[in-house]
């Protein structure tokens, strides 16, 4: 907490944040889109994230998982910390869960203008916790399109 009490923006967003409830194996249950945004560790998932897959066996087992829509972004205080290697460590998890992984791709301008990385939106924060300005419309893409593919998904099971 100390760290956070240091940085001003830092303690901005845990205020503005700190009553947003965390995820739960139920939501991943009833969702048909799942949107992951983390922060890249050394080219990797943190850990507190892998903590929680790796809670997901049962719904795995039971097939609860499969043909979900899922899709991934990923923060990092630099232009080249990994973020495409820790969005694509993210995904093999969603394989093995056998859902439908949503990448934005170049389907969109805004992908271009923020960086290009198709696998999935990728920020920069510096060190004072300010993101990137030109992100914002990647990330609507990239959300627009997953729920897009997610109703695809679930128009077709249905009929």
């Amino acid at each position: 907490m100390s760290a956070i009490e240091s940085n001003p923006a830092w303690k901005a967003h845990y205020e503005a944040t700190k009553d947003v409830p965390e995820v739960s194996l139920d939501d991943l249950e009833w969702a048909d889109a799942i949107i992951f945004s983390i922060p890249t560790r050394f080219g990797n998932v943190p850990s507190q994230m892998k903590q929680f897959l790796d809670t997901t066996g049962g719904l795995w087992f039971q097939g609860k998982l499969a043909n979900k829509a899922v899709s991934a972004m990923v923060s990092a205080n630099n232009a080249h910390g990994g973020q495409e290697q820790t969005v694509l460590s993210l995904y093999t998890t969603m394989y093995h869960w056998g859902a439908i992984v949503v990448a934005p791709g170049y389907t969109d301008e805004s992908a271009y203008k923020s960086g290009g990385n198709p696998y999935g939106t990728s920020v920069t924060v510096d060190s004072e916790g300010n993101m990137q300005e030109d992100v914002k419309d990647a990330v609507m893409h990239q959300a627009k399109r997953t729920v897009t593919v997610a109703g695809w998904i679930k128009q077709g099971m249905q009929g």
